[in-house]
């Protein structure tokens, strides 16, 4: 095959019983690895397993991530199958952003092909193909719409389908099977010290109110609700988040002490690294959040999770087990102010000017009655 296949030749799959899709032939001789996945916390959580099994498949090769500062932050000294991480410079449909030519231009002038292979995990390859291919990889692999550039071996990349799945079955196109079908991420001593020090003797309630798209935020109402409840049986209740989730954080515990001033609750948003969120994830019982990074940090560090999700996120992104996560979802398929079609696929799928909440009629009655479950088997499972 050459770099100007763009499907991939079928024929050629080994054992498929471990795989999600066509297991191929693995490639020969492979020291270098760069695997192509940029956005935010979730994305790379979703990549996790796929690069463990890039990793099983090739135990070898050092495997450099092309990702974000956040996933330098997180992974950075941390054991697992990444060796490094290169910051993405600003790059259309990569790393958005104010592009700068000549940045993107040294970028490559450091690395270009000093890799066996390249791996794109990012999106349908419209623009993370063209981008891949200047790494002048001896081999690369990916997805791929219609109008996408073609790489020696491609899926087609269908938005439908669980992240997970698509990068495991990307992989596959190397030879690589499944060592894992959800992200794991070990909790460092020093981060675990970090989280006593941030928390009671008690067990612990994570929430975390943000989500990228504002659609998919819980009501504030709704997480205080939770909160309140937590803090009555007993539990330290411990709103997490980034900057930016703030002023939620602060209305939500405003909100629960309005309700309950004796309520354990407080926040910690905006004032813990990538790595102390891990140490407080690990350390709570369940961690409740919208569809978004921390939820999937906190299945990452084993930590049982209650999900409040949009019908079409629980495709590409629920959590596959219910023993340790339960997902709470609402069916909305039309805007609920203006009527419009919400369905729609793909980042460029055009949408509304309106950002109100797809997930408000998610109860915390029911919401709180996994949480309360869920505690229980935390406490049996992890000792706490």
């Amino acid at each position: 095959m050459t770099q100007q296949d763009t499907t991939a030749d079928f024929g050629g799959r080994q054992d498929t019983a471990r795989s999600v899709g066509p297991v191929l032939a693995p490639f020969a001789d492979i020291r270098r690895i760069a695997v192509l996945r940029g956005g935010g916390l979730g994305d790379l959580m979703f990549a996790m397993p796929a690069i463990a099994a890039l990793k099983d498949r090739y135990p070898d090769a050092e495997i450099t991530l092309l990702g974000m500062p956040g996933h330098a932050a997180l992974l950075e000294g941390r054991p697992g199958p990444v060796s490094a991480v290169l910051e993405l410079p600003f790059s259309p449909g990569v790393r958005p952003g104010d592009e700068d030519p000549g940045a993107v231009d040294r970028f490559f002038d450091g690395i270009r092909g000093s890799f066996d292979l390249a791996v794109q995990l990012h999106g349908g390859g419209r623009n993370s193909n063209p981008f891949l291919l200047r790494l002048e990889a001896r081999h690369t692999i990916g997805t791929r719409t219609p109008d996408a550039a073609g790489l020696e071996r491609t899926i087609p990349y269908v938005y439908y389908q669980h992240e997970v799945f698509r990068a495991l079955e990307v992989v596959g196109l190397a030879g690589a099977t499944p060592v894992d079908l959800e992200p794991r991420v070990q909790v460092l001593p020093e981060e675990s010290e970090s989280a006593a020090g941030l928390t009671g003797g008690g067990a612990v309630i994570a929430l975390h109110p943000g989500a990228t798209d504002p659609r998919r935020r819980w009501p504030s109402s709704s997480f205080a609700d939770v909160a309140v409840r937590a803090a009555a049986d007993g539990c330290e209740v411990l709103v997490v988040g980034d900057a930016t989730d703030v002023p939620t954080a602060e209305e939500i515990v405003r909100l629960a002490l309005d309700r309950d001033p004796t309520a354990n609750v407080r926040s910690l948003a905006g004032r813990l690294t990538l790595g102390e969120l891990a140490g407080v994830l690990d350390r709570s019982a369940v961690m409740v959040g919208n569809d978004s990074g921390p939820r999937h940090l906190a299945q990452a560090v084993g930590t049982p999770t209650v999900g409040v999700y949009w019908i079409g996120n629980v495709i590409n992104a629920g959590a596959m087990g219910r023993s340790l996560h339960r997902v709470h979802f609402s069916w909305v398929s039309s805007c609920p102010v203006c009527g419009v079609d919400v369905t729609q696929v793909g980042w460029t799928a055009e949408r509304c000017e309106h950002d109100d909440s797809f997930v408000a009629t998610v109860q915390p009655d029911a919401v709180y009655a996994d949480v309360a479950e869920l505690r229980a088997t935390s406490l049996l499972l992890r000792g706490r």
